[in-house]
């Protein structure tokens, strides 16, 4: 199922196929209005060109001109560290999520990585079972990992997966 606009006449063209392009300071306005509408603490502009400038791996999942998500990987000594997954809020339960983490896992091997890690919000179990779903394990928790509201920080859950 998408939530991609459908052709209601027959003789309109098929929507376009989903592909994976290289996130650029060209694109960043457009990332970081979904990064606005997926997060009560969004990660901030200086938050992705500090990443770009980096050398961090930063791929965007477009289909045509919709940003459907993006992801924001670091490369280690054998391992690679996922600090930001999002799926845009109007395509989210459609699967694109799955895609990124393939799309990761992916790469990861490509560059010699063992291991995946990550933080998600122990409150975010929506997402814990995703990664779980996509054979992510829980490993510990960061203490007051994540900033929260009223000035209050909330624990992060670590997990990672085997490549």
């Amino acid at each position: 199922m998408s939530a991609l606009p459908t052709p209601t006449d027959a003789t309109l063209p098929p929507q376009p196929q989903a592909r994976f392009e290289t996130l650029t300071l060209a694109r960043l306005d457009a990332v970081l209005a979904v990064e606005q509408r997926a997060y009560s603490h969004p990660w901030t502009r200086g938050n992705f060109t500090d990443a770009l400038a980096s050398g961090y791996q930063a791929q965007l999942l477009m289909a045509g001109d919709h940003l459907l998500g993006y992801f924001v990987a670091m490369l280690g000594v054998d391992e690679v560290h996922l600090l930001n997954i999002t799926v845009a809020p109007e395509f989210q339960r459609q699967g694109w999520a799955r895609v990124l983490l393939d799309a990761l896992a992916l790469w990861s091997r490509g560059r010699g990585a063992q291991w995946l890690w990550l933080e998600v919000r122990a409150s975010n179990l929506r997402a814990q079972h995703i990664y779980e779903a996509h054979g992510y394990r829980r490993v510990g928790e960061r203490k007051r990992y994540y900033p929260a509201d009223h000035g209050q920080r909330e624990d992060a859950v670590v997990m990672s997966l085997p490549l």
